[in-house]
């Protein structure tokens, strides 16, 4: 689905108001003897330190700490801003342009260098880690023991009673896998199905391939005639 594209007043406010901030640097700059690219890059320059001292602000709000050095040169870059509208307000002679605007505007460069350096690299501080309370760890209760002493009679043995004798398996009788149970469960049950009768022993047998023990404790257990 196609989005529409609606204008925006505050949107093409700010772009208006960028623009024009943008030529009165660069009449200022080109006024104080700034040719070519250099006069074009003075605005974008007084624009990144406003732009990075304002998001700076932010961060430093987020995390709660001191925002007086960002303040500081979020005004710097408002100031060069304000400072070259009022200028070309009618305000300044651009065709004779003081010799102290010349060093301001000479002097912006490594006043912007410093100031984005300082706002990029400054460190954000961290809580400090406190370290846990060292953990106890309960050691186990030792049994304790009943001393006797020499006098005493020793106690009679305990008579441990014998295991009964288990009953082992039939030896001719041979254990049947129980996925070979099942399998001859499913052939038995698809003859029923379609012959309408069960499965003999010997049908069984023939069908398995199996040996004749193992055949019959497969028919024992499906209860096959």
């Amino acid at each position: 689905m196609a989005r529409t594209i609606r204008p925006d007043a505050v949107l093409i406010q700010a772009v208006i108001a960028g623009a024009l901030s943008f030529a009165h640097l660069h009449d200022i700059a080109e006024a104080a003897g700034q040719h070519g690219w250099k006069a074009w890059a003075y605005p974008i320059s007084v624009d990144l330190l406003l732009v990075a001292a304002w998001h700076r602000l932010r961060t430093l709000r987020t995390t709660q700490e001191p925002t007086r050095a960002a303040w500081t040169w979020f005004a710097v870059a408002l100031a060069a801003s304000l400072g070259a509208n009022i200028a070309t307000a009618g305000l300044l002679d651009l065709s004779a342009v003081p010799a102290w605007l010349r060093i301001l505007v000479a002097g912006w460069p490594a006043l912007a260098f410093l100031g984005g350096t300082l706002l990029v690299h400054t460190p954000t501080e961290t809580p400090a880690v406190t370290p846990d309370a060292p953990q106890t760890v309960d050691e186990p209760a030792l049994p304790e023991v009943e001393l006797q002493r020499d006098d005493e009679p020793a106690p009679a043995p305990t008579a441990v009673p014998a295991p009964e004798p288990t009953a082992a398996p039939a030896a001719d009788v041979p254990t049947v896998p129980p996925a070979l149970l099942d399998h001859a469960r499913k052939i038995a049950d698809a003859h029923r199905a379609t012959a309408g009768e069960p499965l003999d022993r010997d049908a069984l047998r023939a069908r398995l391939g199996l040996p004749e023990p193992m055949a019959d404790a497969i028919a024992t257990r499906l209860q096959l005639a």
